[in-house]
């Protein structure tokens, strides 16, 4: 049993295990968002042009009687969709940016060192070759 508690805490103590319980935290909250902004902006818009449906009143009725009908709900299932293409969009624009951030820091002229270092660096070429 120590040797198992021992193994967990050098796994969480990982810098892994925080990265990803913060990307699960942040995922989370980011989901909230574009939930709200699809279904409280995109959705009663696109209701609206499209003759004033309700997504969620989408309903297909199959069968039963008409005070207890059983349907198929694909109005949620609509926005569920809505939900994963505006938030696999926006993961999509995230990633471009850090690309393309990482892209130019990659393609900046390297940085001169400090006025030390080139001094150092001379000092030590100058006493190799004296010496050797």
């Amino acid at each position: 049993m120590r040797a198992f508690l021992e193994e967990f805490k050098k796994f969480i103590s990982r810098g892994n295990a925080l990265d990803l319980a913060v990307g699960v935290v942040i995922g989370s909250a980011f989901g909230k968002i574009v939930t709200s902004f699809v279904a409280d902006l995109f959705t009663p818009v696109l209701g609206l042009m499209i003759g004033g449906v309700s997504f969620q009143n989408l309903v297909w009725k199959i069968g039963g009687s008409p005070e207890d009908p059983v349907t198929i709900n694909y109005g949620g299932f609509l926005q569920a969709v809505f939900d994963f293409v505006i938030i696999a969009f926006a993961i999509f624009l995230l990633v471009k940016a850090i690309n393309t951030l990482q892209r130019k820091e990659e393609e900046s002229p390297p940085t001169l060192p400090p006025p030390e270092v080139v001094l150092l660096t001379e000092i030590r070429d100058i006493l190799n070759r004296r010496f050797h």
